[in-house]
Parts: structure tokens; C-alpha cells; sequence
């Protein structure tokens, strides 16, 4: 399943809707993309929500669609 994360880029700053950024991630459940996430970045995680059905199409059309892999290292 496809999850979009919202997150703001920097934990020690407050958050403001003007720097919330967005991700997409593969994964099977909604704590697993919050697991890859906060292992592989630094970003304060505000949001996940799952993309299915007419919303993941929606998100594919937006020309910055791009669901980001982590290296499991």
C-alpha cells in the first residue's frame, strides 16, 4: 500500500504549514511507513495517511509523485 507522509524537515523547529513537505512510501501497514521514515531521516513525521483507489490516482497525477525507497542498510 502506498502511504503519503507529511512532515516537516527539521525536529527542533515549530511546525508551520508552510514548510509541511510530503513524501510517498510503500509499505504494508501505517507503522511500518512511520518505522521507515523515522529510521531513515530526520524529519518530524505529522501526518500518514493511505492512498487507495480515486486519492492514490489523484496522487499519481501531481507531477512530483515519486514514492521514495530506503535503503535497508
Amino acid at each position: 500500500m502506498i502511504f503519503k507522509v507529511l512532515y516537516q524537515p527539521d525536529k527542533k523547529q515549530n511546525p508551520r504549514r508552510e514548510t509541511t513537505r510530503t513524501l510517498y512510501v510503500e509499505a504494508d501497514t501505517e507503522v511500518e511507513a512511520h518505522a521507515l521514515v523515522e529510521d531513515h531521516t530526520d524529519y518530524e513525521i505529522e501526518f500518514i495517511e493511505p492512498l487507495q483507489g480515486k486519492h492514490l490516482e489523484y496522487e499519481q497525477n501531481n507531477p512530483d509523485y515519486k514514492v521514495t525507497e530506503f535503503n535497508n542498510q
